[in-house]
């Protein structure tokens, strides 16, 4: 292979980088450049399953290996991450767009899950109560499920696969990830740094593809236990495919994040976090803000405040300099996030400032979009109901914090939604009224640490047990309840 040619991507399985025999491929192209990066296999079924069955072999000597043994990779995987910080930060820059300090970010929170997951010799303790009855004992124990898998999107190539992988092998899983075919090279790092911690052979294993892909591994019959983020839709359909088979499942959907400023709001740091949450990672987080709604006398304080932030925000190349927004993941998802505006627009709302892509110098073929801010947004409009995923405010207006409430509840998603205000009184009714999982107070967004689940209601999250903490051990062990009795001469003397 030549230096420029771009390369093609293996799976690991079973402790081997394995070339697939795949007949088509998917392209992974730098969205600030369009430079084309890889080519991705979309691995078959029958590849899927060699995969799988890798991992099955592995499982019964990792589920006998003590669990203060297990965590032992993990500590040497914090490590390597920290390390490979930066290389890898600049490897998802360029696959997935972001800028420099954002790619180190999201590797950051990536690593407090590996860091959470290593005290599973703790997390995974189960619970007894002796004598019951008479002479009889109670013990509940965790036990691992099996073979794993995560199905991970585009938009956070390096902390997503992180909220599963090291809860799923401390807990003695054995797992398989399918990353998104659009970003497959920071995962390629990941794994690589994994093959480096000391993982016995089949204990993590990597899979690419497509839609054929992740059906394969939800039909397969020893696959357990289905995690999955990305689309609403996708989300439900997974879900449905996944529970019909018998699996476990935890599928985080879409968003529609809504933030509330109240007229006691401290304007200037309001505006610096919300300018923050709707462009940065160029809106493509499913905690980015995308409705702000203003309460009575905020309206025109923070709109002024919002439109100057935006119209200033330097977009360019991730890794340059004072770049503080980059491109969106594609050149669909930009003539996408264009058609919304334009739909808006029709719908009867006004663009304030940007509603257009934007040519950057150096960059004429990247999928860059001006910072956006719409107003006079209504309810019930296709900007105000749907997943833009792209730089868009828009911005909404109430008379009071009940009607505020109301609009925040009135939407499919239950996400986030976050309030800024500096009354207590205020905080309280709103985390208390808004359904939506993740609430932030004076916060943009609120993204829970790991020892915390990463929360979701409604539409925006399909199953019982979410990602991260304790929940992540929950949803990767099942509980074995034994009952004993040991009748003896002994016991009978005392």
């Amino acid at each position: 292979m030549s230096p420029s040619e771009p390369q093609e991507l293996r799976n690991y399985a079973g402790g081997e980088w394995r070339r697939s025999h795949a007949s088509e491929y998917g392209e992974v192209r730098n969205p600030a450049t369009d430079a084309l990066l890889a080519k991705v296999p979309h691995t078959v079924a029958s590849e899927v399953d060699e995969v799988v069955r890798a991992a099955a072999d592995a499982f019964p000597d990792w589920r006998e290996t003590p669990v203060g043994e297990r965590v032992q990779p993990l500590f040497r995987l914090k490590a390597i991450l920290e390390r490979e910080l930066d290389t890898i930060a600049a490897t998802l820059v360029g696959e997935c767009g972001k800028t420099f300090a954002e790619a180190k970010g999201e590797l950051k929170r990536g690593i407090e899950n590996v860091e959470v997951a290593s005290g599973m010799p703790s997390l995974m303790q189960g619970v007894n109560n002796e004598d019951v009855a008479r002479g009889i004992d109670e013990h509940m124990f965790r036990q691992p499920l099996g073979v794993v898998t995560a199905i991970t999107p585009f938009n956070f190539p390096g902390m997503i696969p992180l909220w599963f992988l090291p809860y799923a092998v401390a807990s003695g899983n054995c797992f398989v990830l399918k990353p998104s075919d659009r970003v497959p090279l920071t995962t390629q790092a990941i794994v690589r740094a994994c093959e480096e911690a000391g993982f016995p052979p089949g204990v993590v294993n990597l899979v690419n593809g497509g839609r054929a892909t992740v059906e394969a591994l939800l039909d397969h019959p020893d696959v357990r236990a289905v995690s999955f983020v990305g689309s609403t839709p996708v989300a439900r359909a997974v879900y449905a495919r996944a529970t019909a088979a018998g699996k476990r499942a935890q599928c985080q959907g879409g968003a529609k994040n809504p933030a509330v400023v109240l007229p006691d709001a401290e304007m200037e740091m309001s505006t610096r976090i919300l300018a923050d949450s709707a462009f940065g990672c160029a809106g493509q987080r499913c905690l980015a803000t995308s409705v702000v709604i203003t309460v009575g006398e905020a309206r025109e304080a923070f709109t002024e405040r919002i439109v100057e932030d935006a119209a200033s925000r330097r977009v360019g190349y991730g890794l340059d300099d004072g770049v503080q927004m980059g491109p969106v993941i594609s050149r669909a998802s930009r003539e996408r996030v264009a058609g919304l505006v334009r739909s808006g627009v029709e719908e009867g709302a006004r663009i304030v400032v940007g509603g257009e892509p934007v040519e950057i110098d150096g960059y004429r073929n990247g999928y860059f979009f001006h910072p956006t801010v719409m107003d006079g947004v209504a309810p019930g409009s296709t900007l105000a109901s749907t997943e833009l995923f792209g730089p868009v405010l828009s911005l909404m207006h109430a008379d009071t914090l009940e009607q505020a409430i109301e609009l925040v509840n009135d939407r499919p998603f239950g996400n986030q939604a976050c309030l800024f205000t500096s009354s207590g009184a205020s905080a309280r009714a709103f985390r208390h009224h808004v359904r939506a999982g993740n609430i932030g107070i004076n916060l943009g967004v609120a993204a829970p640490m790991a020892y915390f689940p990463f929360s979701g209601f409604r539409e925006s999250f399909f199953g019982d047990l979410h990602a991260q903490g304790a929940h992540g051990v929950e949803f990767y062990t099942e509980t074995k309840v034994v009952i004993e009795r040991w009748p003896s001469s002994w016991s009978r003397r005392f």
